[in-house]
């Protein structure tokens, strides 16, 4: 009987160690699993009838839905060349914009700041309201707390990759964007990253492959 009460609280001690040690999913997140790859296509398109490409060589600043100009930092430098890899890996050739390519590929960076206004008082009347009124000769009356509003601004960065159709955009009248890749999440625009996210995107994308 004493040996199976000695096993019985180890096993509580070990269980409770066990669970002091998990982690929640939410905050202890680290930077790739905050990231998030989404892929669109145009499912009518052929990729593999695509020969040749032209990339940009800067990448585009877009700001609350504007574009704010262009960048070649080192990061975007990098990131084009890991398109560019990805790219080649497939089968596609890379040549001059003015080579009549069959696709080209736009690069940037998104930015998004949203203004979002918190009712402070909210917090007053939620935790506010444990002192005794009748202390101070006012028994029976209420608290009242004056409202207070605060703002704050929060911005949500995106990276995206938009494939266009110029083989047959001057038959259509329109440039056709048949595919995207958007990154989101923390850590996007770390060098160390790029690698693995550009490769992130063509790996949800088998159908991206020449036929040359």
């Amino acid at each position: 009987m004493q040996r199976m009460i000695v096993l019985s609280l180890l096993t509580v001690t070990t269980l409770a160690v066990l669970s002091s040690c998990t982690k929640d999913p939410l905050q202890n997140m680290t930077d790739e699993e905050s990231r998030i790859y989404i892929t669109n296509r145009d499912s009518s398109v052929n990729f593999s009838s695509y020969k040749t490409y032209s990339i940009s060589d800067s990448v585009l600043v877009v700001d609350n839905n504007r574009v704010a100009g262009r960048q070649a930092d080192a990061w975007d430098r990098q990131m084009i060349s890991a398109i560019q890899t990805a790219m080649s890996a497939r089968g596609y050739v890379r040549v001059d914009h003015t080579q009549n390519p069959d696709l080209g590929i736009n690069v940037s960076r998104v930015f998004n700041t949203s203004t979002n206004l918190v009712n402070l008082s909210d917090y007053w009347n939620s935790y506010g309201g444990y002192y005794d009124p009748y202390y101070w000769g006012y028994g029976g009356y209420d608290y009242y707390y004056p409202p207070v509003y605060g703002y704050y601004q929060s911005t949500e960065a995106a990276f995206s990759v938009d494939m266009l159709d110029l083989k047959n955009a001057s038959s259509a009248q329109t440039i056709k964007v048949i595919w995207n890749g958007l990154i989101r999440g923390e850590g996007i625009f770390n060098s160390n990253n790029v690698q693995s996210q550009a490769q992130a995107l063509f790996d949800q994308s088998p159908y991206l492959k020449s036929n040359q």
